[in-house]
C-alpha cells in the first residue's frame, strides 16, 4: 500500500489544501538514481577559525564533481551547507555556528543537505573543547527539525588522523542515498581506508551475505549491494524459498534456504561458504507483538532467537573459522524500537536493543582484526508488514518524523551499502537511525 496522503499532498489541489489547513506536508524526497550529480546545486562551505577539515572536504567534493563556494549564491539555491566546526575550542566559539547558519538557513534547495563536521568530544584537547564539540549535536538535530522541505542535517565527528577517511561518508550524506537519514551523528575513526576504484560500483569483487533476503528490506539490501557490484548470497527460511529464488535470480546471486535458529545452523552456513565473506548483513527479523502480561514464553523466545541470538552465533562461528575477510563489514539491522521502546513489543525492543549492544561491544575487538561492525535502526518503513497496521497507527508512524512520511526499504539498503563500502573502513561501532528523524526517541 502506498502513501496516498503524501501523493495527494504533493498534487496541485493537495498543496493548497495542506497549506491552508496546516496539515502535515510530506516533501518529495531526492533519492539516488544512477548518473545523478552528488548535489543539486553548489555546496556552500564555512568554517570556524582553526578548522582542520576544510582542505580535505574541498578535495573530496572536487573529485566527486561538486561545485563549492565560499561566498553564497545571490538568491540562494545551495545544494548543501557544510560547516567545519573542528576549530571551536570553547563555548564562546559556538557563536560561529550562528554566524554561518543564520544568514543562509533559507538558501538551501528542497531535499538539500546540511553537514556539520566536528571532533569526538572524547578526543578533544581539554574539557572546554569537549563541551563545545558535544554542543554540536543539539544544533544539528534542531536544524533537521527546522529546515523542512526534505532537507536533512547530520553531524560527522572525525577523530584526529581520520581526515583521509571522509570521502565515503560525504558522498553518502550529500547524495540521494541518504534521503531518509536525518539528525544523526556519525563517528569516523583515525586512518585512511582505501578508496574504491569506482565510486559507482564500490563493492565490485566483494561477496555479501544477506539474511532475511526474500522480501521487504532484505530484498532491497540484496539488490542495492548487487547494484554496487557485490556477489550476493541471499538467505532465508525454506518456507519462502520461491520468493528467495526470485531475489537471487534478480541480483544474479545465490539462494540459500536455512533456518538460522535451528541447531547447528551457523555451522551449516559456514560449510556452505567456499571463501571468506567480505560483507555480512544480519537483516532477518520477526515480531510477535503482545504486552508482556499477555505474551507466552514462545513469543519471547522465538523473537530473541531470530533477531539477536542467531546473529551472535553466526558472527562467532564465521569469525572463529576465518570466514569473514580482513577488511570485512558486519552490519546489523536494529530498530528505533530498540532505542525508544514500543508498547506491546518488549520482546522485539529487547532483541533490537541487543543488536545495538552487539555492535558496541564487538567493535573494539573487531577493529584489531580490520573488521568493522555497525547497525542501522529503521523507523517506519513502507513494507507489507506496516501496510497491515491499523490505519491510525500507520498514519501516526508515517507522520511523526521531520520528513512527515515513511521511508522505503531502499533507504535502509543504501545506508547499509555505505557501511559496507571499502571507503568506510574507519567507521565502526556506529548506530545510524533510518527514520526520517523520528520525533520519538531520536
Amino acid at each position: 500500500m502506498g502513501d496516498r496522503y503524501a501523493s495527494f499532498a504533493n498534487s496541485s489541489p493537495g498543496r493548497g489544501l495542506v497549506k491552508r489547513l496546516g496539515l502535515p506536508d510530506p516533501p518529495r524526497l531526492r533519492r539516488h538514481r544512477p548518473g545523478d550529480p552528488l548535489t543539486e546545486g553548489p555546496v556552500l562551505l564555512g568554517a570556524a577559525p582553526g578548522g582542520r577539515l576544510g582542505d580535505q572536504v574541498r578535495k573530496v567534493l572536487a573529485g566527486a564533481g561538486a561545485e563549492t563556494r565560499d561566498e553564497p549564491l545571490t538568491g540562494g539555491g545551495h545544494g548543501a551547507l557544510i560547516f567545519d566546526a573542528t576549530g571551536i575550542t570553547g563555548a564562546g566559539g559556538l557563536r560561529e555556528l550562528y554566524a554561518f547558519f543564520h544568514p543562509h538557513a533559507r538558501s538551501v534547495r528542497r531535499s538539500g543537505r546540511v553537514i556539520v563536521l566536528g571532533t569526538p568530544p572524547e578526543a578533544a584537547g581539554d574539557p572546554h573543547e569537549a563541551t563545545a564539540q558535544r554542543a554540536l549535536e543539539g544544533l544539528t538535530r534542531s536544524l533537521g527539525k527546522e529546515f523542512g522541505r526534505g532537507i536533512t542535517a547530520q553531524l560527522v565527528l572525525v577523530e584526529p588522523g581520520g581526515e583521509g577517511a571522509l570521502e565515503s561518508t560525504l558522498r553518502f550524506l550529500l547524495s540521494g542515498r541518504s534521503a531518509y537519514v536525518s539528525g544523526q551523528v556519525v563517528r569516523i575513526g583515525a586512518g585512511t581506508p582505501p578508496a574504491p576504484a569506482d565510486w559507482q560500483r564500490p563493492l565490485a569483487g566483494r561477496s555479501a551475505l544477506v539474511t532475511g533476503a526474500a522480501r521487504g528490506i532484505g530484498a532491497a539490501i540484496a539488490r542495492v549491494l548487487a547494484r554496487d557490484g557485490a556477489e550476493v548470497i541471499a538467505l532465508d527460511v525454506p518456507a519462502v524459498g520461491d520468493a528467495l529464488a526470485g531475489v537471487a535470480n534478480d541480483v544474479r546471486g545465490r539462494a540459500l534456504q536455512l533456518d538460522l535458529t535451528a541447531d547447528g545452523a551457523a555451522g551449516r552456513l559456514a560449510a556452505h561458504l567456499s571463501r571468506p565473506l567480505d560483507i555480512v548483513v544480519h537483516n532477518a527479523g520477526i515480531t510477535r507483538d503482545r504486552t508482556i502480561a499477555k505474551m507466552d514464553a514462545a513469543g519471547w523466545d522465538t523473537v530473541l532467537a531470530v533477531n539477536l541470538i542467531a546473529p551472535e552465533r553466526i558472527n562467532e562461528v564465521l569469525l572463529d573459522r576465518g570466514l569473514i575477510a580482513e577488511g570485512g563489514r558486519i552490519v546489523g539491522v536494529a530498530s528505533i524500537a530498540g532505542i525508544a521502546g514500543n508498547r506491546g513489543q518488549t520482546n522485539y525492543a529487547t532483541s533490537k536493543a541487543g543488536v545495538i549492544g552487539l555492535v558496541q561491544s564487538s567493535a573494539p575487538g573487531l577493529r584489531e582484526r580490520g573488521i568493522t561492525i555497525n547497525a542501522v535502526a529503521p523507523g517506519f518503513i513502507e513494507t507489507a508488514m506496516t501496510a497491515r497496521m491499523p490505519v491510525t497507527l500507520r498514519e501516526a508512524g508515517r507522520r511523526m518524523n521531520s520528513l512527515a512520511q515513511g521511508g522505503l526499504p531502499v533507504d535502509v539498503a543504501e545506508t547499509i551499502a555505505w557501511f559496507a563500502s571499502p571507503g568506510s573502513g574507519t567507521i565502526t561501532g556506529n548506530v545510524v537511525r533510518v527514520c526520517g528523524q523520528s520525533l520519538l526517541g531520536a
